[in-house]
């Protein structure tokens, strides 16, 4: 199967569209962005991180919101397109809590309605942006894709099961080609200031105390966004019928852990203030990456310590 030439992706001016925008951009691809940029945090930081890609020929960005077909119907008939990679969605375990209809509209609504205009317009290729809190509470050994995943914790992670299951119908019913990635807790410079290691950095400066849920012995496998882009553009290029892979660096550390990598690259102490631990949040996540090496030859390189410094480089340079 041919690589595709023609991609539109949906949330592409959020942390990791942006990036992804970009690498598409440098293969020589022609990229259409759609973003609705909703409001969970501001509109001039998404517009920023569309700078590079906005000066190029081969990039064209449409503002609509997944849900709206009117949007979607004008997206695919301005031009011929390959393939979709869909990161669109509403974002974040613990707000999920709150809103839980509105998550399930945009994730789930809304991932319906792309899936369907796309085969519409014989585009039967898509990458689909899961997460690893689908796979619920668990310790003690790296999650696999073949492991359970049916009891998610929070409104947010069922709506990504849900994603996933409901592409598998549109694969069995009308032979739409989809790869799931599960991301594992992406970080890097461009990254949402609702995720931890952004909220502790920006409250470090500033000489705040930084907000740790539980006593910070949670594990996580923290997976730097070059590495996760090189993962989605690999499931995107690879000749997958129907897939489910893990895309995370394959290791944990605990949140301590990256506190202290953070007060290395930023040169100040953090102020930690203890709170109870929150409910969605799972304890524990550890990627097994070897279907994913085996299937698209995904090897993730950046280690937590290179990948903190990067962050705090860019931080310093846009604070």
């Amino acid at each position: 199967m041919s690589r595709p030439e023609r991609v539109l992706v949906t949330g592409a001016a959020g942390f990791v569209g942006s990036v992804l925008v970009e690498r598409l951009l440098d293969e020589g691809r022609r990229v259409v962005a759609l973003d609705n940029f909703d409001p969970f945090y501001p509109e001039p930081q998404k517009r920023r991180n569309l700078e590079r890609a906005s000066s190029s020929s081969s990039f064209r960005l449409e503002r609509g919101d997944i849900r709206d077909r009117g949007a979607l119907e004008r997206v695919f008939s301005s031009e011929p397109l390959d393939a979709v990679v869909h990161l669109a969605a509403l974002a974040g375990v613990r707000p999920s809590l709150e809103r839980p209809s509105d998550y399930a509209d945009v994730n789930v609504t809304g991932t319906a309605a792309l899936a369907h205009v796309a085969l519409d317009h014989d585009v039967t290729r898509l990458v689909f942006a899961s997460s690893s809190s689908v796979y619920g509470e668990r310790a003690g050994a790296a999650f696999r894709e073949g492991d359970p995943a049916e009891s998610p914790i929070s409104p947010y992670a069922a709506t990504k099961r849900s994603g996933e299951l409901l592409l598998h119908g549109f694969h069995r019913s009308r032979g739409l080609r989809v790869a799931c990635a599960r991301i594992f807790t992406a970080y890097g410079p461009r990254q949402r200031p609702d995720l931890a290691i952004r909220k502790f950095a920006e409250r470090m400066l500033r000489g705040d105390p930084i907000p740790v849920f539980g006593d910070g012995s949670q594990q996580r496998d923290f997976t730097y966004v070059e590495d996760l882009v090189d993962g989605l553009v690999r499931m995107l290029d690879a000749d997958l019928d129907f897939a489910i892979l893990n895309l995370g660096a394959g290791r944990t550390v605990s949140l301590l852990e990256v506190i202290e990598a953070l007060e290395r690259a930023l040169g100040v102490k953090a102020r930690v203030e203890w709170l109870p631990s929150q409910p969605g949040d799972v304890s524990f996540t550890w990627a097994d990456v070897g279907e994913a090496q085996r299937r698209i030859g995904y090897r993730p390189t950046v280690a937590l310590e290179t990948g903190i410094e990067r962050f705090a480089a860019w931080l310093h340079e846009v604070s």
